[in-house]
């Protein structure tokens, strides 16, 4: 892969700072230093970057942080302040938390160019993947999600059923069946006019993890986002999945941690 320096300053500028709506409902706000996008309460809610001077003095933190919490607290929701390892100023997590921030586990920014992962990868024997293309498929989504993760769908149920009716190339979701039992999930989220496709939700049920489906799911993905012209693949992997994704090419750039607010 390219300089990681280089390829994280451009996942910055495009991803970021450039950073287009991620659902029908959202929309992408530029409030001074800060990106962040506002969307219905079951989308994805928070701020996306922050141009922060590096040596800014920390009421000057607090006050930026406290224009997020007021505009959010006028919508009547929570949100996220997705912060990343490199982000500036250093003291900003501290901030964060002095404002009543909760962090949750921090995951890691994997980065691979799609020609560099193993593009043959297969389910196992009498397990098949399938596109999700309606409301049964996302049922089926969500029903892997809430298995492998322990924890309520319903918000991702919707995000789905959202994107897939207003914009079906933008999202990417795949499903593992064994017989017409779901095993495995995973989606794939692509933007136009970037050089970057993001997997996420990669999960597994319990009894069907270390046979290769989500090896599987990341090969089929890679080769749908490779026909696409994607030229790199990029995911926030938690500390289960990120030995697997190096091992299959992905490096890391830097971590990112969710530092949430509820109202």
């Amino acid at each position: 892969m390219d300089d990681t320096a280089a390829v994280l300053a451009r996942y910055d500028r495009e991803m970021r700072e450039s950073a287009r709506p991620d659902g029908p409902g959202a929309r992408v706000e530029r409030a001074g230093r800060v990106v962040r996008q506002v969307a219905p309460a079951h989308g994805w809610n928070g701020v996306l970057w922050s141009g922060l001077d590096p040596h800014s003095a920390d009421a000057d933190v607090d006050a930026v942080i406290a224009e997020q919490v007021a505009r959010y607290t006028a919508l009547g929701h929570g949100f996220e302040w997705k912060l990343y390892g490199h982000d500036r100023p250093a003291g900003l997590a501290r901030r964060l938390r002095a404002a009543g921030f909760t962090p949750e586990p921090a995951e890691t920014l994997l980065v691979a160019e799609t020609g560099d992962v193993p593009l043959d990868a297969e389910p196992p024997a009498g397990v098949r993947v399938v596109a999700v293309a309606d409301a049964a498929g996302v049922d089926l989504v969500t029903r892997v999600h809430e298995r492998a993760f322990g924890t309520d769908g319903a918000a991702l149920r919707q995000q789905m059923l959202d994107r897939l009716a207003a914009d079906p190339e933008g999202l990417l979701a795949v499903v593992a069946l064994a017989g017409d039992e779901p095993v495995s999930a995973a989606r794939m989220e692509l933007v136009p006019g970037t050089p970057f496709a993001g997997l996420w939700g990669g999960g597994t049920v319990e009894g069907w993890r270390g046979r290769g489906l989500y090896r599987a799911l990341v090969a089929h993905r890679a080769r749908i986002a490779a026909d696409r012209g994607y030229r790199y693949l990029q995911v926030d992997a938690s500390d289960q999945s990120r030995p697997v994704l190096e091992r299959l090419g992905f490096v890391p750039l830097t971590t990112t941690t969710p530092y949430v607010y509820e109202r």
